[in-house]
């Protein structure tokens, strides 16, 4: 009796179109693998507006930290995370960019959040199933305020988007996952999620993490203006974090 070869081996992974006998697109599960091996974004909806933390995972001392983006601004009230190929995201960020701006103009008013993420999403889903084409290798994350109200979307590759109230995806996904269960609370301010979402980079990723690595940034429900923590902020939050581990 031969051996059962693997779906790698029978070409089943060789085209985005085909699917293995057991139902499934593997280069799209290859696609969210890379996602899964990215450096860590957070997001979170707080009772006066959302945040997004992410590690900037600095490889090599002679980058400028500053020039290492992991947090874009759509528009005035949405944010986005990105884990996976930054490239990939950089697109469909600037896609969205033009969209919530178009909108603007056309209609005098804010694009709600759920329009920019199932934009993006379509576009995603369209690299499912159309040859010559790869999956995008990202997971989004997308914030927004939309009548008052903080909303956090998740998108994979896959094209397919849910919405939370907190979520990690990236590096140590499922071990910070596992603290915002623990943690996270409706009634939460900004700046108490930062602390949950700092002290939980801190505890899963190395113990080279530092301020350097951060990327803070949030929207508050008042102002509905993109801000970034500064990094005197980010220093004594992952200070404090850090004598508490010990």
């Amino acid at each position: 009796m031969q051996p059962t070869m693997s779906h790698q081996m029978m070409g089943y992974d060789r085209a985005i179109t085909m699917f293995s006998p057991d139902g499934r697109l593997l280069q799209v599960e290859y696609a969210k693998k890379t996602v899964r091996q990215g450096s860590t974004a957070i997001g979170m909806v707080c009772s006066d507006g959302i945040l997004l933390v992410t590690d900037k995972r600095i490889v090599d001392s002679l980058v400028v930290p500053e020039s290492v983006e992991k947090i874009f601004q759509i528009d005035d009230h949405i944010a986005a995370a990105a884990s996976g190929i930054l490239s990939d995201a950089r697109v469909l960020i600037e896609r969205a960019q033009l969209k919530a701006q178009q909108h603007r103009v056309t209609f005098d008013s804010p694009i709600d959040t759920v329009s920019i993420v199932k934009d993006i999403c379509n576009i995603k889903q369209i690299c499912t199933q159309s040859g010559g084409l790869r999956p995008f290798g990202v997971g989004i994350l997308v914030a927004g305020i939309d009548d008052g109200e903080a909303k956090l979307f998740v998108t994979d590759p896959t094209g397919i988007f849910f919405q939370y109230k907190a979520a990690a995806i990236g590096e140590g996904e499922t071990e910070i996952e596992e603290v915002l269960h623990k943690q996270y609370k409706d009634s939460m301010t900004i700046e108490d999620g930062l602390k949950v979402c700092v002290k939980a980079l801190n505890k899963v990723l190395d113990d080279n993490f530092d301020a350097e690595r951060l990327d803070c940034a949030y929207i508050t429900k008042k102002e509905l203006g993109f801000k970034r923590f500064s990094k005197a902020k980010l220093e004594k939050m992952l200070d404090e974090a850090k004598k508490k581990k010990k």
